[in-house]
């Protein structure tokens, strides 16, 4: 049996409920045993007893992020189509300027573009609004690793099924509606969905410009009341809140427009 005939197994045999539940049950349970002992050694005990005073708080903050969040996925997706979109562009004007782009965004970190685009570009052009910046720096950040995945995936695919596609009368949209997207959405998925996941963690970053989002909240949280564990421990949860979801979407997308090769 070859290796490769072993992980085909595990596509096509359907496990049942029961051993998928106990198996996570066991993992979780497993986690859960590995912190308590490691809090003991350190003699620390986790108290929750400040959380009603600060629920309204973290509301507030749990429904920044997710606004940040909603907003960079939809406007990242669409920046990310464009560029490579255009990177394919038979204008060498139009072609360079998004490759280059890509490079600019993909070379420097997330925490220099923050304060370049807002002290600087958003001062310059009078964008005022700390959340419409974060918004905007995050997509154009985000755009540029999905503006790669759309288009690795898109010259992933041989020439030769475009070719059966017009050979049995096909025009371009049938082609694209037929032979590319059910492909291209099978491929990309699970690149996508790392990609959104990184947009909602990367909104703790925005902090830096005053923006009150989920994380930037715990911090002011913890420093009144120095519940530092107890803080991270439930900041974790929180953001595990937020991108859990994206990923069972993601299985789901996959196994719809999954194909056989």
């Amino acid at each position: 049996m070859k290796i490769t005939d072993i992980f085909s197994q595990n596509k096509t045999e359907q496990t049942p409920v029961w051993k998928l539940l106990l198996n996570m049950a066991i993992i979780i349970g497993i986690v859960i045993l590995m912190v308590i002992v490691s809090l003991r050694r350190i003699d620390v005990t986790l108290d929750y007893a400040f959380l009603p005073g600060v629920a309204y708080r973290l509301k507030q903050g749990f429904k920044m992020t997710l606004i940040l969040s909603i907003g960079s996925l939809i406007f990242s997706l669409l920046i990310g189509l464009i560029s490579a979109v255009a990177q394919n562009s038979n204008i060498l004007m139009v072609r360079y300027f998004f490759m280059g782009y890509v490079k600019l965004i993909r070379g420097t970190p997330l925490l220099a573009q923050i304060y370049l685009f807002f002290y600087i570009i958003g001062t310059a052009w009078g964008i005022e609004n700390r959340v419409i910046s974060g918004i905007l720096i995050l997509s154009f950040f985000e755009g540029a690793y999905i503006s790669e995945i759309i288009r690795g995936s898109y010259l992933s695919m041989e020439q030769q099924q475009i070719e059966v596609g017009m050979a049995i009368g096909l025009d371009r949209a049938g082609i694209i509606r037929e032979i590319i997207l059910p492909q291209m959405l099978a491929r990309t998925i699970p690149a996508l969905t790392g990609q959104f996941a990184s947009i909602i963690k990367d909104s703790s970053l925005l902090s830096v410009i005053a923006v009150t989002e989920l994380a930037q909240t715990m911090r002011e949280i913890s420093s009144l009341n120095f519940k530092m564990f107890e803080c991270y421990f439930l900041l974790a949860a929180l953001y595990l809140l937020l991108t859990l979801p994206v990923t069972y979407i993601s299985e789901w997308l996959e196994r719809r427009f999954s194909y056989e090769n």
